[in-house]
C-alpha cells in the first residue's frame, strides 16, 4: 500500500491478512463475513458502501473483488459482477421541460440535493412522461428490510472469455433503501439518484429493491436510474429480464431533460473577453488535469449542498471519483479560486468552497454559468483557447495549445503539457456547448 491509503484501504488489507480472504474466495468462491468483525477495524456502514468501480479498496480492485450484504449483519465477498455501466450509447437529445410557476418552496434553479432533484421531477411532470403514465403517485421512499431471496450472479473471469457458472448467493432480510417509488395504474417504478455524472453505479440499489416488491406487486416493478447533472435529468429505465438473475439488467429507453435555463450567448463571451482581465498564474497549484468541467461543476455542488467542507477522504469514497481524480478536481476548483484546501494536524485534508465560490453557486444556472466563464477566461491559455475556437470555429489543435502554454510560462513540458491541453479542450467544449455551438 502506498502512503496515500485510505482508512477503508488499511483497514481491508489488514482484514484480508487476518482471516485468508483471498484464500477462502479461491477455495470456496467466496467469503463470509459480520458486520460485527468488520467494525473491529473500522464502522461497516463506511466500509462496506462502494457504489461505483472507482470507490473499490484496493485490495478488491486488484483481485475483482466486490462485497454485497446478504443480511442486515453479514456480507459475502466474491468475485462477483456486482457493477452495470451507464450505456456508452450516443446520447438522445435534450428535451426543454417547464416548472409548474406556482411552486414556491421547490426550485429548479437549486437542486443540490437528491431529494429536492426527484422531488423536481417529479412535480414537472418528467418522471410521468418517462414511464408514459400521467398519474403517478410518491408511495414508497427510504430504509427497508429486502424479505429473503435467491439469486444467480456472474462472476469474474481470470481470464478473457472464461466459461463462469453463475453462483448462486441467498439474501435473508438484508437492508436496502429505496430514493423513491412511484405508482401508477400500470407500474411501480423504483427510483435511485445521484446528484453527479457518473460512470457506472451498482446494480444493487436497484436489484434488492426490485426483489422485494416484486414479491408484493402485481404490476410490473421498473428499475430506473437517474442521475441529475449540470441542470440535466438523466433517466435510464431498465429491466430484469430474468427476475432471479442479479445480471440480467437491460436499458429499456433512455431520456435526457433540462428545466433550468444554462445557454449563453456568443455575444456574452465575447463581452467578456474584452472586459476580463489576465490574472497571473499560481504558483503553488497545478495547472489543471481535469477533463470533464462538468465534474467541476458536480463537484461544486456537493461542497455547497454540505455547507461547510468535505474530507478528500469523503469524497473519493462516497462519489465516482478516484483518489487522483479527487485531487485533479479539487486542484481545478482551486486554480480557478473557489476550492480552499485544509490541512489540521492529524484531522487529514479537506476541502470547502472559497466565498466566491459560494456566491458563484449560490446564482441561477445561466448566471453561474456566465461566472466561471468569466473566471475561465481570465486565465490566458484558456483565453487563447477561445479565442481560437471563435475565430476558426473549430477547436484549438494541441500544439496551439502548448504554445499557449510556454507563453505564459508555465512549469511544464511537453508529455504533461499534451495532457494538460487535453483538460483545456474540455473546458472549451463545456463552454462552447452552452452557446448551442459546441
Amino acid at each position: 500500500m502506498g502512503s496515500q491509503s485510505s482508512k477503508n484501504d488499511v483497514a481491508w488489507e489488514s482484514l484480508f491478512a487476518e482471516r485468508d480472504i483471498l484464500g477462502d474466495v479461491d477455495r470456496n468462491g467466496m467469503h463470509l463475513i459480520t458486520a460485527e468483525a468488520i467494525n473491529k477495524r473500522r464502522e461497516a456502514r463506511l466500509m462496506t458502501k462502494f457504489d461505483h468501480i472507482v470507490n473499490l479498496p484496493e485490495i478488491f480492485a486488484r483481485n475483482g473483488l466486490s462485497i454485497l450484504p446478504n443480511s442486515r449483519t453479514s456480507y459475502v465477498i466474491g468475485r462477483f459482477d456486482c457493477y452495470q455501466r451507464l450505456s456508452a450509447q450516443q446520447e438522445p437529445e435534450i428535451t426543454e421541460w417547464a416548472f409548474p410557476d406556482w411552486i414556491q418552496s421547490l426550485s429548479p434553479d437549486d437542486l443540490y440535493s437528491e431529494s429536492s432533484a426527484l422531488l423536481c421531477a417529479q412535480h414537472s411532470g418528467l418522471l410521468a412522461d418517462v414511464l408514459d403514465d400521467e398519474n403517478i403517485a410518491l408511495t414508497v421512499f427510504g430504509r427497508m428490510s429486502t424479505g429473503t431471496f435467491d439469486f444467480s450472479i456472474q462472476e469474474n473471469g481470470r481470464d478473457q472469455g472464461a466459461e463462469i457458472t453463475p453462483r448462486i448467493l441467498t439474501v435473508d432480510r438484508a437492508q436496502c433503501e429505496i430514493d423513491g417509488a412511484f405508482e401508477s395504474a400500470n407500474s411501480f417504478a423504483i427510483l435511485e439518484v445521484k446528484n453527479e455524472e457518473v460512470n457506472d453505479f451498482h446494480i444493487r440499489q436497484l436489484y434488492y429493491p426490485y426483489r422485494l416488491w416484486r414479491n408484493k406487486m402485481s404490476k410490473p416493478v421498473v428499475p430506473v436510474f437517474l442521475t441529475y447533472s449540470n441542470e440535466v435529468f438523466s433517466f435510464s429505465v431498465y429491466d430484469f429480464v430474468r427476475p432471479d438473475d442479479y445480471n440480467s439488467l437491460e436499458l429499456v429507453k433512455r431520456k435526457r431533460y433540462q428545466i433550468a435555463p444554462t445557454e449563453i450567448e456568443i455575444s456574452d463571451i465575447r463581452r467578456l473577453l474584452t472586459q476580463t482581465k489576465i490574472v497571473p498564474e499560481a504558483t503553488d497549484i497545478p495547472f489543471p488535469q481535469a477533463d470533464r468541467f462538468e465534474r467541476v461543476i458536480d463537484l461544486l455542488g456537493r461542497l455547497y449542498a454540505a455547507n461547510g467542507s468535505l474530507e478528500q477522504e469523503e469524497i473519493t469514497t462516497n462519489y465516482d471519483f478516484d483518489r487522483r481524480q479527487t485531487q485533479y478536481y479539487t486542484n481545478a476548483g482551486r486554480y480557478l479560486g473557489l476550492i480552499e484546501r485544509k490541512e489540521e494536524g492529524g484531522a487529514g485534508v479537506s476541502y470547502t468552497l472559497t466565498s466566491p465560490g459560494r456566491q458563484i453557486m449560490n446564482k441561477t444556472p445561466k448566471a453561474r454559468n456566465l461566472a466561471l466563464t468569466e473566471i475561465i477566461l481570465s486565465h490566458s491559455v484558456f483565453r487563447k483557447a477561445v479565442e481560437y475556437y471563435l475565430t476558426h470555429a473549430a477547436a484549438p489543435p494541441i500544439d496551439a495549445i502548448l504554445d499557449a502554454m510556454r507563453d505564459a510560462a508555465l512549469p511544464i513540458n511537453d508529455t504533461t503539457g499534451a495532457r494538460r491541453a487535453q483538460s483545456v479542450l474540455g473546458w472549451v467544449r463545456w463552454l462552447m456547448y452552452l452557446t448551442a455551438s459546441g
